[in-house]
């Protein structure tokens, strides 16, 4: 299990190359660590992957956190092996958000971006039930998130 957070790029998007040698790191270490047991990572990605996984994906085109590189970045993740278990069990559910903005009452309006995920090495992923956001706990701008897990 490898809990992590990854950098932002920041607003003016000065941090993005930064981010990309990170992102090819994480990968690496990640797939070294598959040689040996299967992989459970969970965390911060600070990206949303698809549309589906931001309330207004025009508007945030090219903005951090939504740029086409992080985005390419993260599908490459999970291209190399790993599964978002959250959209592989709900491919299509809209809505489902685990961070919204402090400004504008975004949470009451649901104005958000799944920006958390927990991903797996495919060979586990038929251990995995129950993905879930608990978008009702609060106490941050980032609600939990959470699976199940059967090793037996």
């Amino acid at each position: 299990m490898v809990n992590q957070y990854v950098p932002n790029v920041k607003r003016d998007l000065s941090r993005l190359d930064y981010r990309m040698v990170w992102e090819d790191e994480l990968k690496k270490y990640l797939k070294k660590l598959e040689k040996n047991k299967p992989v459970v990572v969970c965390g911060d990605f600070n990206v949303a992957h698809n549309e589906i996984d931001i309330k207004n994906a025009k508007a945030n085109r090219g903005n951090a956190g939504f740029t086409d590189e992080e985005r390419d970045k993260f599908t490459k993740l999970l291209e190399s092996g790993f599964i978002d278990t959250f959209r592989f069990f709900n491919p299509d559910k809209a809505d489902c958000y685990s961070w919204w903005s402090y400004m504008g009452k975004a949470r009451e309006k649901n104005v958000g971006w799944r920006i958390d995920y927990f991903v797996v090495s495919k060979n586990i992923i038929d251990k995995v039930k129950n993905p879930k956001i608990y978008d009702d706990i609060y106490g941050s701008d980032h609600c939990p998130i959470g699976i199940e897990l059967d090793l037996h």
